[in-house]
């Protein structure tokens, strides 16, 4: 949207300000009001404009503003029920873009309300963002998810695991879960200073592209293979998976030595085995 035709709309600090909205600890809030910012983060799921998308955890609306900004048409789900009457003047402001649910993320069907093919964009709060993330990839694929693109601001050690590479320190189970059927990468660092208030670490906003899954791979079995392997990680593959029926059988089936530790073994590796546990 040209700089001329952007709504005119009041400072963030200014709409917190008038609704007295603190930043609640219990919620995991951490409000971000640089607007340029904000505008950057909007934009890396690409051209959204006319496109659904699905925000958790508005706030003050920072980044809502700046989704509906890009043209999006948005469903936002908000808990802190202070923050409505700041979100309902984005909705007048922006008239037909914008749908406020008030009520938890993790009770809400997001693909109800959003619709499929939506863009899920969200500074996700610190509590409940790895939930949310696993509810989003364990969704039904068929072979593709309901939702185009993941961009999800997290703590940066969180963000780390998502894309993590085997032999790293940040390698586990949320690596291969995120990375066995969509592309994970950092698309930003954000600094904790833009944050009000600063939290106590710097985060980063990820984006996740889907594809299409593995043949012949159910979740199911690398849910049970990973936990199994990575439940004691330091321990070679012989140890960690011998409680897993056929397992090690899998493992020679594909040629993987048992004495490797789960770390060192790649996501491909893990598809590969768990595909031979779902014969």
């Amino acid at each position: 949207m040209p700089p001329e035709a952007r709504v005119k709309l009041p400072p963030l600090r200014d709409v917190i300000a008038t609704h007295g909205l603190q930043a609640s600890k219990a919620l995991g809030q951490n409000f971000l009001l640089d607007e340029q910012l904000l505008d950057r983060i909007a934009a890396i799921p690409g051209a959204i404009d006319g496109q659904p998308a699905f925000e958790v955890g508005p706030g003050p609306g920072g980044l809502t503003r700046a989704i509906l900004r890009a043209g999006a048409r948005l469903v936002a789900v908000e808990r802190d029920r202070r923050c409505l009457p700041a979100l309902a003047e984005l909705d007048a402001a922006f008239p037909g873009q914008l749908r406020i649910l008030s009520g938890d993320a993790m009770e809400i069907d997001a693909r109800a309300e959003a619709g499929d093919g939506a863009h899920i964009i969200a500074n996700l709060p610190y509590n409940v963002g790895t939930a949310l993330l696993i509810g989003w990839l364990s969704a039904d694929w068929s072979p593709l998810p309901w939702w185009s693109t993941l961009t999800l601001m997290f703590q940066m050690e969180v963000a780390e695991r998502i894309v993590a590479q085997p032999g790293t320190d940040h390698y586990g189970r949320l690596a291969i879960l995120s990375q066995w059927r969509s592309d994970a990468r950092i698309a930003m660092k954000v600094h904790r200073s833009a944050f009000t208030p600063p939290p106590k670490v710097m985060s980063a906003v990820v984006h996740l592209t889907p594809k299409a899954a593995p043949d012949g791979v159910q979740l199911k079995h690398l849910e049970r293979l990973t936990a199994a392997a990575f439940g004691q990680r330091r321990k070679m593959l012989r140890q960690s998976l011998k409680g897993l029926p056929g397992a090690l059988d899998a493992l020679a089936d594909v040629g993987i030595d048992p004495q490797r530790r789960a770390e060192t073994v790649s996501v491909d590796e893990f598809v590969a085995v768990a595909r031979v546990l779902g014969r």
